[in-house]
């Protein structure tokens, strides 16, 4: 069952427009969470925001958001005045441009979300403009309030749907540049690179979610359920501790050519 859309609203391209809905691509809901208790007497320890003047809590009612304009000095804002700084943008995706697919790095990627016809009357016009940034290589570029702040969004046709993404903001991307002038030209050697393209074509799969499992997560929850059973499982054997790397004494080559003798035995065995 497909999870129920978090945000609704309309999708628009000059004159035309049609009802969306949008669901986020990506979920934390498997994820093992873990909550601070009380050892003595087992029960949850919740945390409380402590005026840092009185030391006394604050209550829920009387929290607001302040900015810091000197040192001791907030303006205060409401949640109704963040809010409509970004009203127009907050209901409706505007496409304003279209940008080359390939043209957008991908560390301006934030977060995906799957966006949809939100009935079947919106679908025609959904399609239209899917199809047509596919036919033309494009993606479009709108802006929308999400998270508590407007944000430059990029929509990517894939499949049936739009994949519509947040863009980090320009203060967020740090430039290539300052990590890659430290690093001296170097020409590798031929022979090298052979055996290294060699390597890659032995390791080469076809792409499966299995590699992005979370073994840790999957062990947390075997000592979960075996704690709540009572059966708790021995504790299981540590790892044997990696080699420490030993630089360059081994040579390139000749750690290349292991490698390689390594990954058909594998193969072999297989």
């Amino acid at each position: 069952m497909a999870p129920r859309p978090f945000w609704k609203g309309y999708l628009k391209l000059s004159l035309v427009t049609c009802a969306v809905s949008m669901t986020p691509a990506t979920t934390e809901r498997e994820k093992i969470r873990f909550h601070t208790i009380n050892s003595a007497t087992g029960n949850r320890v919740r945390s409380r925001y402590i005026d840092e003047g009185t030391g006394k809590p604050v209550e829920d009612e009387d929290e607001v958001k302040g900015y810091e304009t000197e040192a001791g000095r907030f303006v205060i804002l409401e949640d109704e005045e963040i809010e409509a700084v970004g009203l127009e943008s907050t209901r409706t995706i505007n496409i304003d441009s279209f940008v080359s697919a390939e043209s957008i790095d991908w560390t301006w990627y934030d977060r995906p979300h799957y966006l949809m016809p939100d009935d079947d009357v919106a679908l025609e016009a959904f399609s239209v403009i899917r199809d047509a940034m596919a036919a033309t290589g494009t993606v479009g570029i709108a802006r929308l309030v999400l998270y508590r702040r407007e944000r430059a969004v990029m929509l990517q046709p894939r499949g049936k749907g739009i994949v519509l993404w947040t863009l980090r903001y320009g203060d967020e991307v740090r430039d290539p540049k300052a990590y890659s002038e430290g690093i001296a030209d170097e020409t590798p050697d031929p022979k090298s690179l052979a055996l290294v393209e060699r390597l890659i074509t032995d390791l080469t799969k076809p792409w499966d979610v299995t590699m992005v499992t979370d073994p840790v997560q999957e062990q947390l929850k075997t000592l979960i359920e075996g704690k709540r059973s009572k059966k708790a499982k021995k504790a299981a054997a540590k790892p044997e501790k990696e080699p420490e790397p030993q630089g360059n004494v081994v040579s390139i080559m000749e750690a290349l050519k292991a490698s390689l003798t390594q990954e058909k035995g594998k193969k072999g065995k297989r």
